[in-house]
């Protein structure tokens, strides 16, 4: 005799686990090894973690929206302390369900001087375990005085992790102060290098 009951618990499951909108349950803690992916950057080249990670020391953020409020505070900071960082050895890459499109309109908008990556189907945030959201959100913004909507094609939580030169993960906030996250992040760099 067939379990109705059962197997519509089991099909409500599988409805959730496969649906777009539902990251897959991973956690990825401090001494994890950073996952592998491939995914395109603001230049609509291929972006390899393999040519990255267990390198150099490399900080990952995560980030809702490009020419959102937090979000350019956000990279702003990061724009401004890159000479520091990169004087440490230090990689920044920020990470959205943005376009590459929307992308280089952001880079454009506020000089940004590091790469962004195009997650629109939340690929690498659920590589990271980070809460994901599908579904298109828009945000208007005017860019070199002409009206541009940006519009992508999902929503991660403000995560931030540092993988260190073995390829593994270092540190991981998932409370990020927008504005204050480069600053924390140097902090967490200087720290990193001494231990090494």
């Amino acid at each position: 005799m067939k379990c109705v009951a059962c197997s519509t618990v089991v099909c409500a499951f599988l409805a959730l686990v496969t649906s777009p909108a539902m990251a897959v349950d991973i956690s990825l803690n401090i001494g994890d090894k950073a996952p592998e992916f491939t995914v395109q950057d603001d230049m609509g080249s291929d972006w390899k973690s393999s040519d990255h990670f267990g390198k150099k020391i490399v900080v990952v953020y995560f980030y809702p929206a490009d020419m959102t409020g937090g979000c350019t505070k956000q990279a702003c900071g990061f724009r401004d302390d890159m000479s520091k960082l990169q004087d440490m050895g230090v990689e920044v890459v920020g990470v959205s369900g943005d376009t590459v499109r929307n992308h280089q309109l952001f880079k454009k908008a506020h000089d940004l001087n590091f790469t962004l990556l195009a997650d629109p189907q939340g690929t690498v945030a659920n590589a990271f375990g980070v809460p994901f959201t599908a579904g298109e959100k828009s945000v208007k913004a005017v860019i070199d005085g002409k009206e541009e909507t940006l519009t992508r094609g999902g929503t991660s939580k403000r995560w931030t992790f540092v993988v260190g030169p073995n390829g593994k993960i270092a540190y991981k906030n998932e409370q990020v102060k927008a504005a204050e996250d480069s600053q924390t992040i140097a902090g967490v760099v200087n720290k990193l290098k001494k231990s090494s």
